[in-house]
């Protein structure tokens, strides 16, 4: 079994982390007092091939998701806010290049690929989170038209994205009745809720999403009527390892930081790295950071070699990898004593940050039921 990444990947981590440190850390503080994406850096990731990670090298990188996991791990070194939000935005392309017609995938792929449109993913309802098959925005065949009418809630860039990927109910209830539609921003009828006051993500725009006799071609039906749900369930598998690899990112980042400041903070006459107690957290903090990271590129091959266990260890490394990242940006902030609790030391927002990343794409008590029902060969 080899472990080494190779050469190629190296190279792809080393740009993707010089990238983060470059042109997203010193200004992440910034981006979350203003509460904006800047799309200017979405722009830039784009030229670097990372809009469309795994998108067929017609139209994007033809990348795996060993490759994805490592790019959005050293882009959340940077900001983990930034790097989630791309993380959805390739998720829709991905679904349009995988389940698109050759027209849908020739008019969206490129500006997908390249942020001229950006794309948000429309799955939760104010009344279905985990239940995500009970959704009930619906989509109804007029003629040449579907006409869409319900609310999709804890969207990530609403209002922001060009293009929504909505999973809306064709037909009978259940997982079988949900179709995927593609609507563009500012389509009658498509309306957007107050931004939401969150605990972090700040910078990235979210709200709920409104439909409202929202008519759109039927032509904008992606892939089969009625297999909806199956596309999202599939979708959510690299989802999953995305979000924990943004995680793990930004907890080295957190890591690194205490280190640096406990060289730097002496207590008694003495470096706080001096003392052996503090250098044990390093070292268990440093080790589950080392598990997570080996776990979760074992999941992403699995992914990759479309191994029939997969989903079960997309959901275990999703369950171990953010809960892990968190409780190391914790323990980074009580290391730094009360300057952790300052925004300038940047560990706070670390913390806030990684927090929802346990509870989206499924919780984590989501996964541990993914894992049960596996281990015990139930469906």
């Amino acid at each position: 079994m080899d472990f080494a990444l190779s050469d190629e990947q190296e190279q792809i981590f080393a740009m993707a982390r010089g990238f983060a440190t470059e042109k997203m850390a010193p200004f992440a503080a910034v981006w979350e007092a203003d509460k904006s994406l800047p799309r200017e850096v979405l722009e830039e990731v784009a030229q670097l091939g990372m809009a469309a990670i795994y998108v067929r090298d017609d139209y994007g990188s033809g990348l795996s998701r060993l490759d994805a996991a490592l790019i959005f791990e050293a882009l959340s070194y940077g900001d983990p806010t930034v790097s989630a939000f791309l993380s959805i935005h390739n998720m829709v392309a991905w679904m349009v290049d995988s389940f698109g017609t050759d027209a849908q995938r020739a008019e969206w792929l490129p500006k997908l690929a390249t942020m001229q449109a950006v794309g948000s993913y429309c799955l939760t309802e104010p009344g279905s989170g985990s239940d995500a098959s009970a959704l009930r925005t619906s989509a109804r065949r007029e003629g040449d038209d579907y006409v869409l009418d319900g609310t999709k809630s804890f969207i990530s860039g609403a209002g922001f994205s060009d293009l929504y990927l909505v999973m809306a109910r064709t037909g009978e209830a259940g997982a079988r009745g949900i179709s995927a539609i593609l609507v563009e921003n500012g389509r009658p009828g498509l309306s957007f809720g107050a931004p939401e006051t969150k605990m972090g993500w700040t910078a990235q725009p979210t709200a709920e999403v409104h439909f409202d006799a929202c008519r759109v071609p039927a032509t904008n039906l992606l892939g089969e009527a009625g297999k909806g749900f199956f596309y999202a369930m599939m979708g959510l598998d690299g989802g999953r390892l995305n979000i924990a690899a943004c995680a793990l990112g930004a907890a080295q980042a957190a890591l690194d930081k205490a280190v640096n400041y406990m060289r730097e903070r002496k207590a008694f006459g003495r470096a706080l790295t001096e003392f052996q107690a503090l250098q044990f957290r390093l070292a268990d903090m440093e080790t589950e950071l080392q598990a997570a990271r080996v776990f979760l590129r074992q999941a992403a091959w699995k992914l990759d070699c479309k191994a029939p266990d997969a989903t079960k260890f997309c959901a275990m490394a999703k369950r171990f990898v953010t809960d892990t990242s968190f409780e190391v940006a914790n323990m980074a902030l009580q290391l730094h004593g009360g300057y952790g609790y300052l925004a300038d030391y940047g560990i706070e927002k670390i913390v806030r940050d990684l927090r929802v990343h346990q509870i989206l794409e499924g919780t984590n008590e989501i996964m541990r039921m993914i894992t049960a029902r596996a281990l015990l060969g139930e469906k």
